[in-house]
């Protein structure tokens, strides 16, 4: 059945979810023995330095780890960004959320939206949601073969909405 003349209240088929996130090669554990190690070298130097009357190299060398461990909380609450991608019989629908939790949607009609990639490029290369003079890049964060697989999903998903109801 057409989306346009669709029930109001008939729920709508889903032909493609995913929730893209950032990577993160450091779990949260790896990250606490990471600080203690680095902590304990630099508190075992400090006092090294402290007792041999450079005192000032103990502060800075407490910034360094300070500094470290801020950098990675950064690095941990960027993580917190998402998309979430849907194709739907109406809809291909972009949400992206920022590590705030900020969120923005982005909407195609899926009959005329282009999935472009450049799959032979030797450099990463974006993947973008095209239609109607928009364009969207998605999975900005992914590396080149995640794009890769994405778009090739993206395409197979778009071409099993775009087949006649009865032959799906």
């Amino acid at each position: 059945m057409d989306a346009a003349i669709q029930p109001e209240g008939t729920p709508r088929r889903l032909y493609f979810d995913a929730t893209l996130t950032p990577y993160r090669s450091l779990p949260p554990a790896g990250f606490h023995i990471l600080m203690g190690a680095v902590g304990g070298v630099s508190l075992t130097m400090g006092v090294l330095f402290l007792v041999s009357g450079a005192w000032p190299v103990f502060g800075f060398l407490g910034l360094d780890v300070a500094l470290l461990y801020f950098a990675f909380r950064l690095n941990y609450r960027s993580a917190l960004a998402r998309e979430v991608l849907r194709l739907d019989d109406a809809e291909m629908a972009v949400e992206r959320f920022s590590p705030s939790g900020h969120a923005r949607r982005w909407s195609f009609q899926p009959a005329w939206l282009q999935v472009r990639h450049d799959r032979a490029s030797e450099y990463p290369s974006p993947l973008v949601l095209a239609s109607h003079g928009r364009s969207l890049e998605i999975g900005s964060f992914l590396g080149q073969k995640e794009r890769t697989d994405l778009a090739d999903a993206l395409v197979a998903a778009l071409a099993r909405q775009r087949l006649p109801a009865h032959l799906r």
